[in-house]
């Protein structure tokens, strides 16, 4: 049983709060977190059909086929032919939509810099060493959860 003051439901509270606190930071291109969510992997891993997309962000093929098309309209993603299938389409970020998560990650970075400088030193680096080793643990598990697919 966990004695500490901070158990686990104390520190998923406390990540929520700041997840929120920086999203709610980056209001430029006004984007759904679904549609951010989205520009970030494709800027990320590049090109990808809409059934891989659909499937890595959680979402069905219909919707994220609308989601898609509101990209789009906004000039944000573009749908191109696959080269490797005729029949397949990509979709990718443009440089538009590119600009956009610059602009959105600059928002959030300040935000979380502004929280951290409200931090005593030892704070700000316990911070800093927690949430680095949190993104190693959780990028390790989608490793080993992608090698399991494949």
């Amino acid at each position: 049983m966990d004695t500490s003051p901070e158990g686990p439901d104390d520190l998923i509270v406390a990540v929520e709060q700041m997840i929120r606190y920086v999203r709610q930071s980056a209001r430029t291109g006004g984007l759904s977190t679904a549609a951010s969510s989205t520009l970030a992997r494709l800027s990320r891993e590049g090109p990808q059909r809409l059934t891989e997309l659909a499937r890595a962000e959680g979402v069905s093929q219909p919707n994220m086929t609308q989601l898609v098309t509101r990209l789009e309209r906004a000039g944000l993603a573009r749908r191109t032919a696959d080269a490797s299938d005729g029949r397949g389409v990509l979709v990718a970020v443009t440089s538009t939509g590119a600009e956009v998560l610059d602009r959105r990650r600059a928002q959030r970075a300040r935000a979380l810099r502004q929280l951290m400088e409200d931090m005593t030193g030892p704070e700000r680096q316990a911070t800093t060493t927690a949430l680095l080793a949190l993104a190693r643990v959780i990028d390790n598990r989608q490793d080993t959860s992608e090698e399991g697919r494949a």
